[in-house]
């Protein structure tokens, strides 16, 4: 029997229209989304969206996570303060795939005010694929684990 992963995804309003798009890439990979807001494109603080994301994937509910906001920055600082999350800015497929390769990254924070659908699909498909090769990268994603203990 195959197992679907769930995938929870959060924007606020400057994200909200990547996010719809990130969805419907998701379901195309085979994934769930799970929609943990928001919901229109009124104005909302990124944080409170962030913190619903983080603290799935954090306590290992979920192992990967999609955060969307106008840059990305703001869902990214706010999910790196939790001590199981490796959040990362990603704005190529490149990107995407070095951070799950060398960074392990669990959690993808996206810009949603630069990126079109294309784009947002393209670099899912690359985070997903990606597996962490470990090696000389482990050594350096404990280093990082042992600042938050």
């Amino acid at each position: 029997m195959k197992i679907t992963m769930i995938i929870p995804v959060a924007s606020d309003h400057a994200g909200y229209a990547a996010k719809e798009a990130a969805k419907k890439a998701i379901e195309e990979l085979g994934y769930i989304p799970i929609d943990f807001g928001t919901h229109s494109h009124d104005s909302v603080d990124y944080a409170d969206f962030a913190v619903q994301v983080a603290k799935k994937v954090n306590a290992g509910e979920h192992e990967f996570g999609v955060l969307i906001c106008g840059s990305g920055q703001g869902m990214c600082m706010t999910a790196n303060k939790y001590p199981n999350v490796r959040a990362a800015l990603v704005y190529s497929a490149d990107v995407a795939k070095l951070a799950r390769e060398h960074n392990n990254a669990n959690i993808i924070c996206l810009p949603g005010r630069e990126l079109n659908g294309k784009q947002i699909e393209a670099i899912l498909k690359s985070w997903f694929s990606a597996s962490f090769e470990g090696g000389r990268h482990e050594r350096r994603i404990n280093k990082i684990q042992s600042l938050t203990k």
